[in-house]
């Protein structure tokens, strides 16, 4: 039987999450535990899976995360706080895009900033006229006013460094890094049908 305590709990983290996307499809949420934990500061985990979400303006096309034991200090609470955090957690889980929708918001604020910063760190040209994904390879392509067509390069994409690692296609040169917030870190990168899924780690506070 499903502990109605944390089923609330759970109810009002949905409205919460929902409250912070542009936009979101389906939301699952569970909390893992039972009351009689959570009282003594204790959450055994919690484990999420979205579709269709928009977050900050960045398209994702589905999200799948799952957390350890998270501490808790119910006795913090003031009106309106779900929850308070004795200290960060970690969620580990793989996200997924649509190449498409990236290339979409690539160009478009808040995020353009980062398709330039791809366009002239990987091409030594700017700014970014598109991104397509073709089988494993991450295609950029860049308008030259000389030029009819675009200036286009091709990439395979691996995890290094607990980040997003950049290789040309021919192999021939050296591999750039993507910045990473140090809270992020991803572990595994895979380009398939259209679609880049990124799996890792992070640690989350509230």
């Amino acid at each position: 039987m499903a502990d109605p305590v944390l089923n609330v709990l759970a109810g009002a983290l949905r409205l919460w999450i929902r409250s912070q996307c542009d936009s979101l499809g389906s939301l699952e949420l569970v909390l893992n535990g039972s009351t009689w934990s959570l009282l003594r500061g204790r959450l055994d985990g919690v484990t999420l899976k979205a579709r269709d979400a928009c977050f900050q303006g960045l398209p994702l096309q589905s999200v799948e995360l799952c957390s350890g034991p998270i501490a808790v200090d119910m006795k913090l609470l003031s009106p309106g706080q779900m929850l308070v955090l004795q200290q960060p957690f970690q969620v580990e889980g793989e996200v997924t895009f649509n190449g498409r929708q990236l290339n979409s918001a690539l160009l478009a604020e808040p995020w353009r900033w980062l398709g330039d910063w791809m366009a002239e760190q990987l091409m030594g040209l700017s700014p970014l006229g598109a991104l397509r994904i073709d089988e494993d390879l991450l295609e950029l392509q860049v308008p030259v006013a000389a030029q009819q067509d675009p200036v286009h390069r091709r990439f395979r994409l691996n995890a290094e460094q607990g980040t997003l690692c950049f290789r040309p296609e021919t192999g021939d040169e050296l591999r750039t890094l993507l910045p990473m917030e140090p809270a992020i870190r991803i572990e595994q990168v895979q380009l398939v049908s259209g679609q880049l899924a990124l799996k890792g780690q992070a640690s989350v506070t509230l």
